[in-house]
């Protein structure tokens, strides 16, 4: 009985603390109400229709609280909360929250660019200044060529696919102004570090997205004057919305219960349209792969079978392969490997797959034999093979030299370049 007792007492004792703990601590900290307290004024009636007979209300027996203290100013203090509700309410203001925007808190925000170039500021850029920008802040997803990086955003080719079943939308193909890539880079781009971009390595970006659509020469300039005066391809393929006119009157008429289909069935989902990233660990088949295409041979066979073909020529014919290495020059061979650095994101060395065919062994290969590989109509029936001519008149001008060529690079425009990319694909061909 005792222990029960002393229990009790002990839990009354420790209630009674904790409510003198808060009181004490309700007392010192929570502040009372004010004496003119301030809050929303009321929104106004809505008026009725002049039809409708409106008597007039009577007076309030008590103001609003707002309107008290509007009243009483004497008894406020100077400054504070009070002063500014007054001052909110002389100018107008219905909730006296916050004050008017500073022009150049207003400047910070007014970013948009209009299609007349309104918005442009000063600045100028190239493509040539704009490769590196490029392959730095946006080559993880457009690629370095904009031919885009698994299913991320294509910026270029598509040139002449609107009309197709699957047309392929880019900034050369579908987009309507250069205003729009301007003001979207600037504020948007690179993803995860947004406006980050100086004005002139804007431009300098968007001129290079330009180049790669093959819209204009690596060394034009684009400013606040040429950019808006530039034209693109599909400026003339879009109108103005008037579906407020035409449509909406449609939209808000009874819906349709009738007819009805019986079931609602799922035909395509979106990673299948190539509009959804996929993210995975191991780096995703090439999306030009064809799937009915029959698949190249194994890689390990075909090394394995090498070696015993070798073995199995005479021994006097296995000197002309040295003799042809000491034929190369190894300078230019190192220079072109440097330059096939921009190659290496759609083409192996390895006999690898990727976006576009290995390129083991191409110099003296035949154009378009790399089985399992799906290439253009033209290209597959070209014919020839890929010597110093071809490979050189192909890398100047893709596009020129194979009409509908899906290689979205625009080329190498220096004559050492091609030499050197030229020596470097032969070194790898022996």
């Amino acid at each position: 009985m005792s222990k029960s007792l002393n229990l009790m007492l002990g839990v009354g004792a420790g209630v009674g603390l904790t409510l003198l703990g808060a009181y004490n601590f309700a007392d010192r900290t929570v502040a009372g109400m004010p004496s003119t307290p301030r809050s929303m004024t009321a929104l106004p009636a809505p008026i009725p229709e002049p039809s409708a007979p409106v008597q007039k209300a009577e007076a309030p027996a008590e103001a609003p609280v707002v309107q008290a203290a509007a009243e009483a100013p004497a008894a406020a203090p100077e400054g504070g909360l009070v002063a500014a509700a007054q001052a909110d309410e002389a100018a107008g203001t219905r909730f006296g929250i916050g004050r008017a925007a500073l022009p150049e808190e207003i400047a910070a925000w007014d970013l948009d660019v209009s299609p007349d170039g309104t918005g442009l500021p000063e600045g100028s850029g190239d493509a040539l200044t704009g490769e590196p920008l490029f392959e730095e802040a946006c080559a993880v997803c457009h690629g370095s060529f904009a031919e885009g990086v698994d299913n991320w955003p294509k910026l270029a080719g598509g040139d002449g696919t609107l009309a197709d079943e699957d047309p392929l939308k880019t900034v050369g193909s579908f987009w309507p102004y250069t205003s729009t890539v301007w003001d979207y880079v600037h504020r948007s781009m690179p993803f995860g570090n947004a406006q980050s971009l100086s004005v002139d390595d804007t431009y300098a970006i968007v001129a290079y997205i330009l180049y790669s659509n093959d819209l204009i020469e690596d060394d034009f300039v684009l400013d606040q004057d040429t950019l808006p005066a530039f034209e693109l391809p599909n400026a003339q393929g879009f109108v103005v919305d008037d579906r407020a006119e035409t449509e909406y009157g449609q939209w808000r008429a009874e819906p349709c219960m009738t007819d009805c289909k019986d079931s609602v069935e799922i035909t395509m989902r979106a990673t299948v349209l190539d509009v959804t990233p996929e993210e995975s660990e191991e780096a995703p088949a090439s999306t030009t792969q064809s799937p009915d295409a029959a698949p190249a041979a194994p890689e390990e066979e075909q090394a394995a079978a090498e070696p015993a073909a070798d073995a199995a020529e005479p021994a006097q014919e296995a000197d002309p392969a040295p003799a042809q290495a000491a034929a190369l020059d190894m300078d230019l061979v190192e220079t072109g490997e440097r330059v096939f650095r921009k190659c290496q994101a759609c083409h192996k060395t390895d006999g690898g797959k990727a976006a576009g065919p290995h390129l083991d062994g191409v110099f003296g290969r035949e154009i378009g034999a790399v089985e399992g590989f799906k290439y253009s109509g033209t290209m597959a029936e070209m014919g020839g093979v890929w010597d110093a001519e071809a490979l050189q008149a192909f890398l100047a001008k893709p596009r020129d030299y194979v009409k509908g060529t899906k290689m979205a690079f625009a080329g190498l425009r220096k004559q050492e370049e091609l030499d050197a990319v030229t020596e470097y694909l032969k070194s790898i061909s022996q």
